[in-house]
């Protein structure tokens, strides 16, 4: 059996830093560092169950993500799955650059650690801030035979298809905005369509609080979408660049005259990753397939469980962490 953890992988476990060091070829050791014995046969127990799923991780920075993960869980529900929402410190719409690629990397760390060999940021703004980085920088680093993908790429490579005017629209975090990856890669694939953005800076921070069902939901949706449209009106098709949107989508068509298309990435990006599978096999086969699925949170699991069921369609047990 391949082992999935590297020299220097690092877990917290009650508190406590545990590292992984070589000691012979194949062969990996704890330095446990003062570990009450009470702790360590649960520490055994959970260390072999994490040794044996090598699940695909979906990360996000809250509850969006949810929608993506449902998606992919729907066509490939053979495989195990890990899913990370940094709820603690969302919305990172409105963080810097140096915090989203902090958070990002200690999340794809930690899930490497867990044992995914392939993680998908189901997180726009992550995406379009720190995914190119994080693979050209530190990738050749944390393991030549691991992944990290985003959900930005697939939807570009198919848009052009969407529209019959070349006119693209984007709603999207300002972060994901400034970073202008969406009109970079629609460019690079379709060069005659015409991208126009607008960032929707309160939806991201209502949709966590539970609030999109409220007037005040109803008001920014209302006030960013004719901001986007005024841009041009040969706008046909709108993108909702965060994962976070499904929710809103029916509210966001209220506002949407007739004949424009509203385009959900969740499904294009789970479409991607079934190809994008059968086409690495070396990824593919490195994937433990008990159906098996964990949920982790920053914030408290009571209140990831308790909204996270709006997001992915069913219950949500997860447990805390701390980063």
């Amino acid at each position: 059996m391949t082992n999935i953890y590297d020299a220097g992988d690092t877990f917290i476990f009650y508190g406590y830093n545990l590292s992984i060091t070589p000691v012979s070829t194949g062969v990996f050791c704890f330095v446990i560092v003062s570990l009450p014995l009470q702790y360590l046969l649960s520490f055994i127990i959970i260390f072999v169950t994490m040794h044996q799923m090598r699940p695909i991780g979906i990360f996000d920075s809250g509850f969006g993500g949810l929608t993506v993960f449902r998606a992919i869980k729907n066509k490939l529900p053979q495989y195990d799955y890990l899913y990370l929402g940094d709820n603690a410190r969302a919305p990172y719409g409105n963080k810097s650059f140096e915090e989203v690629y902090e958070y990002t990397l200690q999340s794809v760390k930690w899930m490497f650690a867990q044992g995914c060999p392939l993680i998908i940021l189901a997180c726009n703004t992550a995406s379009a801030q720190v995914l190119r980085k994080i693979q050209q920088d530190d990738m050749p680093t944390l393991g030549a035979h691991k992944r990290v993908l985003g959900v930005i790429r697939p939807t570009s490579e198919i848009i052009g298809e969407y529209t019959k005017n070349n006119a693209v629209g984007i709603l999207a975090t300002q972060r994901t905005v400034n970073s202008n990856t969406y009109p970079e890669d629609i460019h690079e694939r379709y060069p005659e369509v015409e991208v126009y953005q607008q960032a929707c800076p309160m939806w991201v921070r209502l949709i966590e609080d539970g609030q999109y069902k409220t007037d005040a939901m109803d008001k920014y949706i209302k006030e960013d979408v004719e901001a986007l449209l005024e841009q041009s009106g040969d706008i046909d098709t709108i993108i909702l660049g965060c994962t976070h949107y499904p929710l809103v989508a029916d509210r966001i068509k209220q506002h949407l005259p007739e004949g424009i298309t509203l385009v959900s990435q969740v499904e294009i990006v789970a479409d991607s990753l079934v190809d994008y599978l059968s086409r690495h096999k070396f990824i593919e086969e490195q994937i433990t397939t008990s159906g098996n699925t964990r949920f982790y949170t920053t914030d408290p699991a009571e209140e990831f469980n308790k909204h996270g069921v709006e997001f992915f369609g069913e219950e949500v047990q997860a447990e805390h962490i701390k980063l």
